[in-house]
């Protein structure tokens, strides 16, 4: 059974930082891409970084230069570091997993497995 768990989430002040974890299990994670999507109220889910099976990179515009995604395979983890965070980051985010390698992709319809989800509020 595959499952993926988010966790580092939590409030933080504009220009903070905070390190998501996304722990895979049931799947092997480094073998297929993986993705980090978001969803404010009223929003639909939108696509934030992905990292493909041969470690191709792609990032919204909204994230890119601030946000970075990566992987441990060893722990076959998946993490989203996020820096000099805006209040509009503020929303769910969600870690998935699709059955496909390669290229990345920032499309949700694109994935298969989706995590609970961890809350990120931006504010002052």
């Amino acid at each position: 059974q595959v499952q993926l768990v988010e966790s580092g989430g939590g409030s933080v002040q504009p220009g903070g930082s905070l390190r998501l974890s996304c722990e895979v299990s049931g799947f092997l994670a480094s073998s297929y891409s993986m993705g980090w999507f978001r969803q404010a109220p009223g929003t639909e889910r939108e696509g934030v970084a992905s990292i493909s099976s041969v470690s191709t990179l792609t990032y919204a515009a909204a994230v890119k230069g601030r946000f970075t995604i990566s992987q441990d395979n060893a722990k076959n983890n998946l993490y989203l570091q996020m820096n000099s965070l805006k209040p509009e980051d503020t929303a769910v985010y969600y870690c998935a997993a699709g059955v496909f390698r390669h290229p990345p992709s920032l499309r949700a319809n694109d994935y298969t497995y989706w995590g609970q989800g961890t809350q990120v509020t931006v504010s002052s």
